[in-house]
């Protein structure tokens, strides 16, 4: 029996009930807002008709983007289509009516999960834009229910950072039938996240990777949101070496749809560049990224230096304040460290006293109420005050904070030689520290292994190469505009090229 929405809806914990309520763009597609674009929505479905399939079905139907373009493509090659799909919010399927969709197309959409209540049969052709809900709305019950469901399927548990979309290309590839089809679009991070690497070995091992379609930011169908958006072309038959690897260069083009029409065989013009590629490759560079033939001769900077993440208070609006509310409060100076924020405020390749006076001049934050773990009556009269006002407010149970004993103890850093953009949405580079102040959670702190100033100048040079940030695409997520985000690990495992290492003295 199918699960009920309401109840559906609570065992996701998210909200459905308005079409004009502003929602996260990370939790859920707004009703006519995210749906996929008709050029992209027909060359999706048209790699179903390649394979001959006749019945289509959309795991999340929404307003109806594929029905329309499947029912476009079908008419255009003279052939009939079935409709069948899923969708957990029965509202947007009046949408789907508005945009041209006839209740008979509808009559075979089911309200239900497509993961959480799946079809019990198997599904010969499937097509989807699943919505992008990350794990951190994601309710810890039913993750646990999902990280079971992959031991289950693919023998391993996939990583508690996996969004709701991931599993939703899961359960669509376990319910392909023999030779089904399978194209999803779906945010890069699917296959450049923490658990990407589990999930592509299970899913080259056991299904037929066709082709893979990338977007350059122009050309990117979302192009007012923050997600790289690729798609996924496979069947449920043999694994194969090779596989075709495509970048999109023009939005609108109608290059995408004639071409895999012709199953991959038609020329493309100007508007895509074809890739051949093994699968051994993209395991190893990312199915999302540009094919790398060869693997970069170099060293990763873990040999040079280790990384972590900026401070995390919690509560910036409480604990990182500006020097005019500081004083306002008549903060201690020696319970105060200069800091920065935001990426925004750092213009250049460095941060210096400058940089701090000229952050303050625009009023925003630079200095961190930075408190040890003493009791509260142990501190001085002002701060106890205004931590008495933080537990009012409810700061010491926000959901970091809460872990901390005591609360208020703030994470230490020492003051970064380097640091770097947790999420690089201007040029990525790594930022000198002259001023000694240590970074919040917008950046990663870098420390070299060796501080001496020539050693750190030789770095410096070395890590802003443009050869050296040009593989920051192998190690980093990618997301909307060309954005880039590099977690500790990753950054570690950035590759210096040999001959920076030779220009700059750094190869022993």
């Amino acid at each position: 029996m199918n699960l009920q929405v309401d109840e559906l809806k609570q065992r996701l914990q998210i909200d459905f009930s308005s079409a004009k309520k502003k929602i996260d763009i990370e939790a859920l597609r707004d009703k006519g807002q995210f749906w996929t674009p008709g050029w992209v929505a027909e060359a999706m479905v048209s790699y179903l008709f390649a394979g001959d399939k006749r019945t289509i079905f959309d795991p999340c139907v929404g307003a109806g983007a594929f029905f329309q373009a499947a029912k476009n493509v079908a008419k255009s090659l003279h052939q009939k289509i079935k409709l069948e799909g899923t969708e957990i919010d029965p509202v947007t399927l009046k949408e789907a009516i508005k945009n041209g969709l006839t209740e008979d197309d509808l009559s075979s959409v089911e309200i239900r999960d497509f993961v959480l209540n799946a079809p019990t049969t198997k599904i010969d052709a499937i097509v989807a834009n699943p919505p992008y809900i990350r794990h951190h709305r994601i309710s810890k019950n039913v993750k646990l229910e999902l990280q079971n469901y992959s031991l289950k399927i693919t023998g391993k548990k996939i990583d508690g950072r996996a969004g709701y979309h991931v599993y939703f290309l899961m359960k669509g590839l376990e319910l392909l039938s023999d030779n089904g089809r399978l194209v999803f679009i779906l945010p890069a991070d699917v296959c450049e996240g923490k658990f990407s690497t589990m999930l592509w070995e299970w899913i080259s091992t056991n299904f037929c990777i066709d082709a893979v379609i990338a977007f350059t930011p122009q050309a990117s169908p979302f192009p007012k949101q923050d997600t790289n958006p690729i798609i996924l072309m496979i069947r449920k038959s043999k694994p194969k070496p090779i596989f075709t690897w495509v970048l999109c260069n023009r939005a609108g083009t109608g290059e995408l749809k004639p071409w895999i029409l012709s199953n991959f065989t038609d020329t493309p013009k100007t508007d895509i560049d074809v890739y051949e590629r093994t699968v051994d490759e993209a395991l190893r560079t990312g199915f999302s990224r540009l094919p790398q033939k060869d693997i970069v001769d170099g060293r990763p900077l873990l040999d040079f230096a280790t990384v972590m993440r900026g401070i995390a208070t919690g509560a910036n609006d409480f604990f990182f304040l500006t020097k005019e509310k500081a004083g306002e409060l008549r903060i201690p100076a020696n319970f105060l460290l200069n800091a920065i924020g935001k990426t925004r405020d750092v213009e250049g390749a460095e941060i210096t006293e400058d940089t701090l006076e000229k952050i303050d001049a625009k009023g925003s934050p630079t200095l961190l109420l930075s408190l040890d773990g003493r009791k509260m009556d142990d501190f001085p009269p002002v701060i106890r005050n205004y931590l008495k006002k933080g537990e009012m407010m409810g700061i010491d149970r926000k959901t970091l904070i809460s872990t901390r004993k005591p609360w208020y103890k703030m994470e230490i850093r020492s003051a970064p030689p380097f640091l770097f953009s947790y999420l690089g949405r201007k040029h990525a580079r790594f930022i000198r520290n002259k001023a000694s102040i240590v970074p919040l959670t917008g950046f990663l702190c870098v420390y070299p292994n060796n501080t001496e100033q020539n050693y750190l100048d030789r770095l410096e040079n070395a890590l802003n190469h443009p050869k050296t940030l040009e593989n920051l695409k192998l190690v980093g997520k990618s997301y909307g505009g060309g954005a880039i985000k590099v977690e500790p690990r990753s950054l570690e495992q950035l590759i210096i090229p040999r001959l920076v290492l030779r220009e700059f003295d750094l190869e022993h």
